[in-house]
């Protein structure tokens, strides 16, 4: 198992928040972009890896107890969003890959582990 830095270093992904927050431990990903779904489904050990970059993906890594959320594409978080993660202590990570890529790099990582 790696902490939240740990498999930031590792997939080579950048911070837009939370780059001094405390790491939790990352055990797998959640890839989905219905917020909902996500409340619902994912686990507190999951990082969410999503292309949604609104406040709302904020309020669900909070609802859902979510370790990081890491937006992939390259997409950024909007301002409002990045002053609710900032607010909340969320790790929001940025990766280029495609979502489907990303998931495969963090899986990669953590099962190197």
């Amino acid at each position: 198992m790696m902490n939240v830095h740990e498999l930031a270093k590792a997939c080579g992904f950048t911070y837009f928040s939370g780059a001094n927050a405390e790491a939790r431990p990352v055990c797998g990903a959640y890839c989905c972009d219905l917020l909902s779904w996500v409340i619902g489904r994912a686990g507190d050990e999951d990082a969410l890896v999503t292309v949604m970059s609104n406040t709302n993906v904020m309020a669900v890594a909070v609802m859902a107890d979510l370790p990081c959320v890491i937006l992939s594409e390259g997409v950024k978080p909007d301002e409002r969003a990045l002053e609710k993660a900032i607010e909340n202590d969320i790790i929001v990570l940025s990766s280029p890959d495609p979502t489907y890529a990303t998931a495969v790099k963090i899986y990669e990582v953590l099962k190197s582990v």
